[in-house]
């Protein structure tokens, strides 16, 4: 009988399925942290990578902040009544038209400001000298006037700006509020960092 013959086939099968397996755990441990290594990582969301923003709970006339490049970024849902009041303002306004196109993507040149335009997003830094403003969505309060309609107060030199984030004349403020490049994922998810061209 030749060695070939006194080998076990289901022996054989045995160890090949081992081996096989045995094969494929090792290509796991190996390929997971490879894989893993193409997210980004804190300190690259932090230079810059991509924030998604789930505004499903964000109820109308409210303000919620997220964290994009180490700056805060406001996501606002307005209401009818205030986008309504947006168009009145323009001749209080230094920029109503938002001519300063580094001030926000082409796509936001509008007079909301935005791609839909009950979603309002802004960086929420101040052109100015780069305090936060408060929000102040309520109309007409004693130290802010009659004339005002909701918007953002700077607290640090009086700057303020419109629920569009363009800034009043007469203010130490240059320039409205940034609009970061922006997309929408679906009704209620939005990514900033990545302008909707580069879906």
């Amino acid at each position: 009988m030749s060695t070939v013959d006194a080998v076990n086939p289901g022996r054989r099968r045995f160890l090949t399925l081992t081996a096989t397996v045995v094969g494929g755990v090792g290509a796991a441990f190996v390929a997971v942290p490879f894989l893993k290594s193409w997210s980004p990582s804190e300190r690259a969301k932090a230079a810059g990578a991509p924030v998604e923003a789930d505004i499903s709970k964000l109820e109308e006339g409210a303000l919620m902040t997220v964290e994009w490049r180490g700056k805060p970024v406001w996501l606002l849902k307005r209401s009818k009544k205030m986008l309504d009041d947006l168009p009145g303002l323009k001749g209080q306004l230094l920029d109503p038209d938002s001519s300063t196109t580094s001030q926000q993507p082409k796509y936001a040149q509008n007079v909301d400001r935005s791609i839909k335009p009950e979603v309002l997003v802004l960086v929420g830094i101040c052109t100015h000298l780069g305090c936060s403003p408060t929000f102040r969505p309520d109309a007409a309060p004693a130290d802010l006037g009659p004339e005002w309609k909701g918007g953002f107060f700077c607290p640090c030199h009086g700057s303020r700006f419109d629920l569009a984030g363009r800034v009043y004349k007469n203010v130490p403020a240059p320039k409205n509020l940034e609009v970061p490049s922006y997309r929408f994922l679906s009704e209620s998810r939005v990514l900033i960092g990545v302008d909707p061209e580069a879906a």
